[in-house]
């Protein structure tokens, strides 16, 4: 049960083109965002789609798949974990972020 804790499965589009970053290390990383939507009818029958935007970071190989293969609306499905971290801005206020570190990554839909 230990591999159920802090697991994120979602299908959904990117939402924009990923930023990838090659660090001086010799890691790449990918940042972009995806898109899901849930679909339900409200109380007087009426079609409701309700979109929640999700922050997706991507490391080493993931993220090559990323820069190769994943574009601005590309159907995808992800594998990984909800991570938190907060900064600070340059005016001193602290900014939390919540992103999910994609572990494994499946192109979906049609091919380009």
């Amino acid at each position: 049960m230990s591999t159920l804790r802090n697991s994120v499965r979602l299908i959904g589009n990117v939402g924009q083109v990923p930023e990838i970053k090659n660090l001086e290390n010799g890691q790449k990383v990918a940042n972009f965002s995806m898109a899901t939507n849930e679909v339900y009818y409200d109380k007087d029958g009426k079609k409701v789609t309700k979109t929640t935007w999700h922050n997706l970071v991507a490391w080493g190989k993931v993220a090559e798949i990323v820069e190769n293969y994943v574009d601005k609306g590309k159907e995808i499905a992800i594998e990984g974990k909800l991570t938190n971290r907060t900064y600070e801005t340059k005016e001193g206020q602290t900014r939390y972020v919540t992103e999910i570190l994609v572990n494994e990554l499946l192109l979906l839909g049609m091919k380009n």
